[in-house]
């Protein structure tokens, strides 16, 4: 019966595929994972694997597309151009924030393809495609603060996306040996609030302060 059910829906038995490669890719990298322990924890033929994404590479590869894919997808639904610039800037921020504490593994993800130089992630047209639109949305809201004078510092949106995404990541990427180092509980509620608080703080200041001249 599972089988059936399995036969007739590929794109779910793809998903299941990609959520479980997901796991075992952050845990392990691309070196360590394996599709054996991919194919059990889904119970799926390894030859199935194979004939859906054609091999450790595809499959690794369709895995980050998946993790870009859906953090991109969650951004749309924020509705900022609804919203002035202070408080869309504000809210994206906060997405950013919110979404990598919560969502552990995608850090470790993206980590992994960091330590491998990107180098799987040169062979996906469609990472590139995807993450085009969070550039275009900061860029729109960036236009609008400075039609209405919200922000006076004139900066790249793949800046503003750089500071926001750096402060984010490093809190979780980094949250256990910072934790250790300095005796804290990055994840503690009050420690998470007023990082949040800071880090739009920083960034408001920044495009509200004038630009630098050599």
């Amino acid at each position: 019966m599972v089988k059936s059910v399995r036969k007739l829906d590929p794109e779910g038995t793809k998903r299941e595929i990609l959520r479980a490669a997901r796991a075992e890719f952050a845990e392990k990298g691309f070196s360590g994972a394996r599709i054996d322990e991919i194919g059990a924890r889904t119970k799926t033929a390894k030859r199935m694997i194979y004939y859906y994404f054609g091999n450790k590479e595809g499959l690794y590869i369709a895995a980050l597309e998946q993790a870009y894919s859906e953090i991109r997808a969650l951004e749309r639904t924020l509705e900022l151009d609804d919203l002035s610039a202070d408080d869309a800037l504000c809210r994206m921020i906060d997405f950013t924030f919110d979404y990598e504490q919560a969502n552990v593994e995608f850090v470790r993800l993206i980590s992994c393809e960091n330590m491998n130089y990107a180098r799987y992630m040169k062979d996906s047209k469609k990472i590139r495609e995807v993450n085009s639109n969070i550039i275009e949305a900061i860029e729109k809201i960036l236009d609008r603060g400075y039609l209405d004078g919200s922000f006076t510092r004139h900066a790249p949106p793949e800046d503003v996306h750089f500071m926001i995404s750096a402060l984010c990541f490093y809190r979780v990427s980094n949250q256990y040996t910072f934790s250790e180092i300095f005796g804290c509980d990055l994840a503690a509620p009050d420690t998470s609030a007023r990082h949040k608080n800071m880090i739009r703080n920083a960034i408001r200041s920044y495009l509200r302060s004038t630009e630098d001249h050599d």
